[in-house]
């Protein structure tokens, strides 16, 4: 896709986050497994090994556990800003689901787009921008032709 037809932004972070303390986006997360499915056997492997350790290191995001008769294994995470994201985990090993879920939680929710610019004023300069002849005495280097 060329870089007019994907949406672009500013740079900016969701409520400010880091001005004060850290806030972790991510709200809740959902596992969605089959208990006899052979597609989920990494996920019923996470849940055994892994599920707790990462429960006790993100307390601010709730983790469910649904054992449902679906054939295909899901983890559905839901963010502050009310989006969502399904991700399918048939066949994945739980060091792949691991991975995956550490990186929604470290997503902010916000869809993955193309930045303008790295740097954005809400309140631009009336004076102008800066350059390096801005402040400088017209006395040193008088513009103009030169004699000789």
């Amino acid at each position: 896709m060329t870089a007019r037809g994907t949406p672009s932004r500013f740079l900016q972070s969701v409520l400010h986050n880091g001005v004060g303390r850290y806030v972790c986006q991510l709200k809740r997360i959902s596992l969605i497994f089959s208990k006899k499915a052979q597609g989920s056997l990494g996920v019923r492997d996470f849940i055994e090994e892994g599920v707790v350790d990462f429960a006790k290191n993100n307390p601010g995001t709730v983790v469910y556990i649904s054992p449902q008769s679906c054939r295909i294994p899901k983890i559905v995470a839901e963010y502050l800003n009310g989006n969502v994201k399904e991700e399918m985990v048939t066949n994945k090993t739980s060091q792949e689901i691991a991975e995956l879920i550490t990186k929604l939680s470290n997503q902010s929710g916000l869809d993955i787009i193309r930045i303008r610019k790295p740097f954005h004023t809400d309140s631009p300069s009336i004076q102008g921008q800066w350059h390096p002849f801005t402040n400088r005495p017209p006395s040193i280097d008088p513009v103009g032709p030169q004699t000789k």
